[in-house]
C-alpha cells in the first residue's frame, strides 16, 4: 500500500510540473519580479555541477574536485565586472536577499540604522523592519528609518531626505548605510542628487538593483556605480535573464569583507549549478542587453498609456508612468488588488496585487491592497512588442472595467500566445520557452 502511494505523489509531482509548463505556454506573464531563461541557461543549471561543494572563493576551495567550477567560476566573476564596469564582483549569493544580507553584514553592525524605502513606496522586504519581519531588521537587527517619498513623482524626495538626515544626526540616530533601489520601482532613484550629501556624513550607500539589473547592463534606466553608490547588489532573474541567484558589486577596497560576508558567512555551497547558469545569462547580457532593454522600456511606456487610455488610473503620469520595465495601477475604482489579481489568473493574464502609496494610511493591506503591479520582463523575452502591448492591455480592460466573463478572454490569451512560444535575445532558440523537457 505505501508503494503505491509513494508512486501515486511520485506521478503526481511531475503531472503537475508538465501541466504548469502547458499553462505558461498559454498565458501573459507579467509579474515583475520573474522572467524567461534561454535553453542555454537552462542546460546549464542541469549540469553536474548542481550535486557538487565548492566553499570559499575559486582557487581557495575547501573541496577537491573543482577545477571546471572554478574556471567557470572565474569567467562568471570576469562576465559581470565587464557588464557592470565593476571593479569586484562575488557572483556567489543565491538571491537578492543573500546579496542585500551580505553588504548589511560586511558594512553594519546589528543595531545600527539603515535609510531605505518604506514597503508602500517601493521598497522591498529585505529593507524592512524587524516588526514587518524585515529581513534587515529581523536578520541582521538594523533599525530602519524610511525616506521621504513623493508620491506625484514616485520616488524619493531629495530635499525633505536630507532634512530628515539632519533631524536623525541631532537626534544622534544617524544612519550607517543608505539603501537606494527597491520592487516597485518605476523611475530612477536620486544616487547622484543625495550621494555626496550621505557620504559627507560617513553612510555606505548600496543600490538594489534586483528589479532593473538587465535595464542596467543594457545602458539605460541609470548607471549607480558611476552616480556614488559604494555597493550593488541584485538578483539575476528580472530584467537579468539568468536563473534565480544574486549578485553582489563593489570596488578592491568592499573586496575582502563582501568575500568573508559571503563565505562563511552567509552560503556554504553556493549552488554551482546556478553559478553556471548566471555567467551564461551574463554573456547574454553582453551580446543582447542594449536591444532587450531598449525594447523592454518600449513596451513598458506603451503598455502604460494604452492602459490609462483604456481608463485605468496608471500611477506616475506626471512623469510618462514609467522609465523601467514596471507599471503600477490603482484599481481601487474597480475592487482591489487582490480581487483584481485572482480575476486576471482566470484570463491567464498573470499579475500581482501590490501596496500602493496610502494603503497603509487607509487600512488596507498587501492581501486586499489597492494596486497592482505589472512587468514586460518575461513578455518582451517572448518576442513582444509595442503592438502587443495595445492588445495585452485590451484584454485587462474586457476583464477588469468591461466585467466580461474571464473565461472569454482566455480564448483570446490562449490564441494570442501562440506566435510566441521561444526566447528571444539569446544566442540559441531551439527549446521553447516553456518546452518541458523529461530526463525520466
Amino acid at each position: 500500500m505505501a508503494k503505491s502511494s509513494n508512486k501515486e505523489s511520485y506521478n503526481k509531482i511531475f503531472s503537475n510540473l508538465k501541466e504548469h509548463h502547458k499553462w505558461f505556454e498559454n498565458s501573459i506573464p507579467l509579474i515583475a519580479s520573474e522572467n524567461v531563461p534561454s535553453p542555454a541557461v537552462r542546460e546549464a543549471i542541469t549540469s553536474d555541477f548542481g550535486n557538487r561543494y565548492a566553499e570559499g572563493w575559486p582557487g581557495e576551495r575547501v573541496y577537491a574536485g573543482c577545477v571546471y567550477i572554478d574556471e567557470v567560476e572565474f569567467e562568471c566573476m570576469k562576465l559581470a565586472k565587464k557588464l557592470y564596469k565593476a571593479k569586484f564582483a562575488d557572483v556567489r549569493p543565491i538571491s537578492g536577499v543573500v546579496a542585500n544580507l551580505a553588504v548589511y553584514s560586511a558594512f553594519t553592525n546589528p543595531g545600527d540604522v539603515m535609510l531605505a524605502p518604506s514597503i508602500p513606496a517601493g521598497g522591498h522586504i529585505s529593507h524592512g523592519k524587524k516588526e514587518h519581519s524585515g529581513t534587515a531588521g529581523l536578520v541582521h537587527g538594523l533599525e530602519i528609518e524610511f525616506y521621504p517619498f513623493d508620491a506625484e513623482e514616485m520616488t524619493i524626495d531629495v530635499e525633505k531626505t536630507k532634512q530628515k538626515v539632519e533631524e536623525l544626526k541631532k537626534a544622534g540616530n544617524l544612519p550607517k548605510m543608505a539603501m537606494f533601489g527597491g520592487s516597485l520601482f518605476l523611475f530612477p532613484h536620486p544616487v547622484k542628487e543625495l550621494a555626496d550629501f550621505l557620504k559627507s556624513f560617513d553612510m555606505h550607500i548600496n543600490y538594489d538593483a534586483a528589479h532593473v539589473a538587465g535595464l542596467i547592463a543594457g545602458g539605460r534606466f541609470q548607471d549607480p556605480l558611476r552616480e556614488g553608490a559604494d555597493t550593488m547588489t541584485m538578483s539575476t532573474h528580472k530584467t537579468l535573464f539568468g536563473p534565480q541567484g544574486g549578485l553582489v558589486l563593489g570596488s578592491e577596497k568592499h573586496e575582502d569583507p563582501i568575500k568573508k560576508a559571503t563565505f562563511p558567512g552567509l552560503t556554504s555551497s553556493h549552488h554551482i549549478h546556478h553559478m553556471a547558469g548566471k555567467a551564461v545569462a551574463f554573456a547574454e547580457a553582453l551580446e543582447f542587453g542594449k536591444d532587450y532593454a531598449d525594447q523592454v522600456i518600449k513596451n513598458a511606456k506603451v503598455f502604460a498609456e494604452s492602459l490609462n487610455d483604456a481608463g485605468f488610473k496608471v500611477l506616475g503620469e506626471k512623469r510618462g508612468f514609467t522609465e523601467s520595465h514596471q507599471i503600477a495601477v490603482n484599481v481601487l475604482d474597480y475592487s482591489d488588488g487582490g480581487k483584481v489579481e485572482a480575476d486576471l489568473e482566470k484570463a491567464n493574464i498573470i499579475v500581482n496585487r501590490q501596496l500602493i502609496p496610502g494603503d497603509i494610511k487607509a487600512g488596507r493591506n498587501y492581501f486586499h491592497p489597492g494596486g497592482i503591479r505589472l512587468g514586460v520582463s518575461e513578455i518582451t523575452r517572448l518576442g513582444m512588442k509595442q503592438n502587443e502591448m495595445k492588445e495585452i492591455a485590451s484584454y485587462i480592460k474586457e476583464v477588469i472595467i468591461d466585467k466580461k466573463d474571464p473565461k472569454k478572454i482566455l480564448t483570446k490569451v490562449k490564441s494570442f500566445r501562440k506566435n510566441y512560444q521561444k526566447v528571444h535575445y539569446c544566442f540559441d532558440k531551439k527549446l521553447g520557452a516553456y518546452e518541458y523537457v523529461k530526463l525520466r
